[in-house]
């Protein structure tokens, strides 16, 4: 071999080694704190991840047992203080707020400029994504909440007709108890009770009443006249739910509703995954259309990761690529397809998606224009953890008392929204 072949040769190698060193430094690992465990939601996870690992950066879980809740979030607050804190984490709402306040999360503003997130978002969801005008969190997805689902054949059977308004819901409530069919699945759960209250809240006092009594917590607003109508219509709807409700899981409760055993349920968008795993068509099998009185708004529940500051460069890049990623068409289809909910993203191609999706996707946009898309605060997405956990005791409290009055209700709801 040649002197000047071996010398191109060893030139070779030292570049490619060099190119090997710098990807390596520029790859990092993303850390993600998440509990999308279950079928769809453990597909679009991998999806996400497949992006990062063609990036170059590693991905390792940070699994915390028990999902979501408490236990979760005291893992977290641990990592966080010992400065040992993940790339992201699954936090959402005003919580968002709280976590940013300690100075402790991550300003994204670069990627979101980049990416053009603030013409890609509602600004109502965009400034929940925000601290101080900077973004620090990604939106995953969107769920619509205030969703009517009914079972065509009940409906048939009894000679009713899927409600629009409070007067027809409770005409076919009737209808359907006449006809030997639970008119309304609920299970006894206080969540469960608050999804429903807050559906009353909408279809009853409109957007306005809606913002000013559960997201801004105005005092006058919570004892006014119109509270007085929505406790009345809250109560009235207990009336026509099974005594077997209390306890019961909200999948028992759309299983009810598949197997025509109930007429309808008010539920979130997550209640379509059960039709659909049970072969059930929409249009055909079953119906999904806005709660009583809600056609023209929508509570929407945000699924959302928050970014923590990071001290390695490449974990920082990594964690940059994980935020463009959560936000980019791809992703946002693959994992909206699997999880039930719909794109964040206005603007989002919704051809592969169901009537229910398209429909919701329809009002989110509609609806960003109008001022009436409305954080959900049943869902974590409108006050404080505090005020909102002493507004749900109070609501199932009324809920699932005999001798309560709505003046009682009312006051309750009222003092519960003062707690910080």
């Amino acid at each position: 071999m040649s002197k000047k072949m071996m010398f191109a040769l060893r030139a070779g190698a030292v570049v490619a080694a060099s190119m090997v060193t710098v990807l390596a430094a520029q790859a990092g690992e993303v850390e993600v704190l998440h509990w999308w465990t279950s079928g769809g939601e453990a597909k679009a996870a991998k999806s996400l991840q497949a992006t990062l690992q063609a990036k170059g950066h590693s991905w390792k879980d940070f699994a915390v047992a028990g999902g979501g809740g408490d236990s979760a979030m005291t893992v977290l607050k641990s990592r966080v203080v010992s400065g040992n804190a993940p790339a992201a984490a699954q936090i959402k709402g005003p919580s968002l707020q709280e976590w940013a306040q300690e100075g402790v999360l991550a300003d994204m503003s670069d990627v979101a400029a980049t990416n053009q997130w603030d013409k890609l978002l509602p600004t109502v969801v965009g400034n929940i994504m925000k601290y101080k005008g900077k973004y620090v969190a990604v939106p995953v997805n969107v769920h619509r909440v205030n969703w009517l689902w009914a079972n065509p054949e009940a409906f048939k059977k009894a000679g009713a007709k899927v409600p629009t308004n409070w007067d027809e819901f409770f005409a076919a409530a009737e209808k359907l108890k006449a006809a030997g069919i639970i008119p309304v699945a609920h299970g006894g759960q206080n969540w469960q009770d608050f999804t429903t209250f807050e559906a009353v809240a909408l279809g009853v006092g409109g957007t306005e009443f809606y913002k000013k009594a559960l997201v801004q917590l105005d005092q006058a607003t919570l004892k006014s006249e119109t509270m007085t109508k929505v406790l009345t219509t809250f109560k009235r709807v207990k009336s026509y739910t099974d005594k077997n409700a209390p306890g019961r899981d909200w999948n028992l409760a759309t299983a009810m509703v598949i197997r025509g055993e109930a007429g309808m349920q008010l539920m979130g968008d997550w209640a379509k995954g059960e039709f659909i795993s049970a072969g059930k068509k929409p249009g055909v099998d079953f119906v999904c259309t806005a709660a009583p009185g809600t056609a023209k708004a929508f509570t929407f529940n945000i699924d959302s990761f928050a970014l923590f500051k990071l001290k390695n460069e490449a974990n920082v890049k990594a964690q940059k690529d994980l935020a463009a990623a959560v936000m980019s068409p791809e992703f946002q289809e693959v994992f909206n397809l699997n999880k039930g909910s719909i794109p964040v993203r206005l603007g989002q191609n919704m051809d592969k998606f169901d009537d229910c999706a398209k429909q919701s996707s329809k009002d989110f946009v509609e609806t960003a224009k109008t001022n009436t898309l409305v954080p959900s605060i049943a869902h974590g997405m409108a006050v404080s953890s505090a005020a909102e956990g002493a507004i749900k005791d109070a609501v199932s409290n009324f809920w699932n008392s005999d001798r309560m009055t709505v003046a009682q209700a009312m006051d309750k709801i009222a003092a519960a929204a003062r707690t910080k």
